[in-house]
Protein backbone atom coordinates (compact mmCIF):
# COMPACT_ATOMS: atom_id res chain seq x y z
CA UNK A 1 0.00 0.00 0.00
CA UNK A 2 1.36 3.37 -1.01
CA UNK A 3 1.36 5.81 1.91
CA UNK A 4 3.15 8.82 0.47
CA UNK A 5 1.98 11.32 -2.17
CA UNK A 6 3.26 11.28 -5.73
CA UNK A 7 6.22 13.49 -6.54
CA UNK A 8 5.10 17.07 -7.00
CA UNK A 9 6.46 20.12 -8.78
CA UNK A 10 5.18 22.31 -5.94
CA UNK A 11 7.44 24.44 -3.79
CA UNK A 12 8.17 22.92 -0.38
CA UNK A 13 9.30 24.28 2.97
CA UNK A 14 12.31 22.61 4.59
CA UNK A 15 12.44 24.73 7.77
CA UNK A 16 11.30 27.95 9.39
CA UNK A 17 12.44 30.18 12.22
CA UNK A 18 12.89 33.77 13.30
CA UNK A 19 15.33 34.39 10.43
CA UNK A 20 12.83 33.25 7.75
CA UNK A 21 11.63 30.20 5.85
CA UNK A 22 13.74 27.82 3.77
CA UNK A 23 11.84 27.14 0.54
CA UNK A 24 13.37 24.67 -1.93
CA UNK A 25 16.75 25.17 -0.27
CA UNK A 26 16.74 28.99 -0.22
CA UNK A 27 16.13 31.22 2.80
CA UNK A 28 13.19 33.61 2.32
CA UNK A 29 12.51 36.53 4.66
CA UNK A 30 9.09 37.20 6.18
CA UNK A 31 6.53 38.62 5.57
CA UNK A 32 6.12 36.08 2.82
CA UNK A 33 3.61 34.90 0.22
CA UNK A 34 4.22 31.36 -0.98
CA UNK A 35 2.21 29.94 -3.86
CA UNK A 36 2.48 26.19 -4.39
CA UNK A 37 3.36 26.60 -8.08
CA UNK A 38 4.69 30.17 -8.42
CA UNK A 39 7.18 30.33 -5.58
CA UNK A 40 7.90 32.84 -2.82
CA UNK A 41 7.28 36.59 -2.96
CA UNK A 42 7.40 39.37 -0.37
CA UNK A 43 4.03 40.22 1.19
CA UNK A 44 3.14 43.86 1.88
CA UNK A 45 1.84 43.12 5.41
CA UNK A 46 4.50 43.74 8.06
CA UNK A 47 2.61 43.12 11.29
CA UNK A 48 -0.68 41.73 12.56
CA UNK A 49 -1.71 45.12 13.90
CA UNK A 50 -1.10 46.77 10.52
CA UNK A 51 -3.15 44.32 8.42
CA UNK A 52 -5.53 45.85 5.87
CA UNK A 53 -8.01 44.49 3.36
CA UNK A 54 -5.57 45.57 0.63
CA UNK A 55 -2.98 43.13 2.04
CA UNK A 56 -5.40 40.26 1.52
CA UNK A 57 -6.79 41.60 -1.78
CA UNK A 58 -3.29 41.38 -3.31
CA UNK A 59 -3.63 37.59 -2.99
CA UNK A 60 -6.62 37.44 -5.37
CA UNK A 61 -4.61 37.26 -8.65
CA UNK A 62 -3.10 33.93 -7.49
CA UNK A 63 -6.63 32.42 -7.64
CA UNK A 64 -6.05 29.99 -4.76
CA UNK A 65 -8.69 27.63 -3.44
CA UNK A 66 -7.31 28.17 0.07
CA UNK A 67 -5.19 30.80 1.81
CA UNK A 68 -3.25 29.65 4.86
CA UNK A 69 -2.63 32.68 7.09
CA UNK A 70 0.37 32.23 9.40
CA UNK A 71 -0.11 34.82 12.12
CA UNK A 72 3.30 34.43 13.82
CA UNK A 73 4.18 32.53 17.02
CA UNK A 74 0.54 32.17 18.06
CA UNK A 75 -2.82 32.11 16.41
CA UNK A 76 -4.35 35.56 15.96
CA UNK A 77 -7.46 35.78 13.81
CA UNK A 78 -7.79 38.73 11.42
CA UNK A 79 -11.07 40.63 11.34
CA UNK A 80 -13.53 39.10 8.86
CA UNK A 81 -13.89 42.53 7.21
CA UNK A 82 -10.26 42.26 6.08
CA UNK A 83 -11.05 39.01 4.28
CA UNK A 84 -14.07 40.34 2.33
CA UNK A 85 -12.43 40.10 -1.10
CA UNK A 86 -11.33 36.50 -0.53
CA UNK A 87 -14.68 35.46 0.93
CA UNK A 88 -16.63 37.01 -1.96
CA UNK A 89 -14.56 34.94 -4.42
CA UNK A 90 -15.25 31.73 -2.47
CA UNK A 91 -11.62 31.40 -1.32
CA UNK A 92 -11.19 29.66 2.02
CA UNK A 93 -8.95 31.13 4.73
CA UNK A 94 -7.41 29.10 7.57
CA UNK A 95 -5.50 30.86 10.35
CA UNK A 96 -2.65 29.06 12.12
CA UNK A 97 0.61 29.77 13.88
CA UNK A 98 3.56 29.78 11.47
CA UNK A 99 4.71 26.25 12.29
CA UNK A 100 1.31 24.71 11.61
CA UNK A 101 0.95 26.87 8.50
CA UNK A 102 4.25 25.58 7.06
CA UNK A 103 3.39 21.94 7.75
CA UNK A 104 -0.12 22.29 6.32
CA UNK A 105 1.20 24.07 3.23
CA UNK A 106 3.62 21.21 2.50
CA UNK A 107 0.87 18.59 2.73
CA UNK A 108 -1.63 20.48 0.55
CA UNK A 109 0.93 21.63 -2.02
CA UNK A 110 2.26 18.06 -2.24
CA UNK A 111 -1.29 16.93 -3.06
CA UNK A 112 -1.39 19.37 -5.96
CA UNK A 113 -3.90 21.75 -4.32
CA UNK A 114 -4.07 25.43 -5.32
CA UNK A 115 -2.89 26.61 -1.93
CA UNK A 116 -1.35 29.93 -1.00
CA UNK A 117 0.38 30.64 2.31
CA UNK A 118 1.11 34.03 3.82
CA UNK A 119 3.34 34.38 6.87
CA UNK A 120 3.84 37.29 9.20
CA UNK A 121 7.20 37.59 10.98
CA UNK A 122 7.49 35.75 14.28
CA UNK A 123 6.77 38.11 17.14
Amino acid sequence: MKLHPDASNAYAIQSYGSDGVVVNGQLQAMPLVLCAVQGPKTWSANSFEGLTQANFDELLPYEPELVIFGSGNRIKFPSPRLLQGLIQKGIGVDTMDNGAACRTFNVLAGEGRRVLMVLLPLA
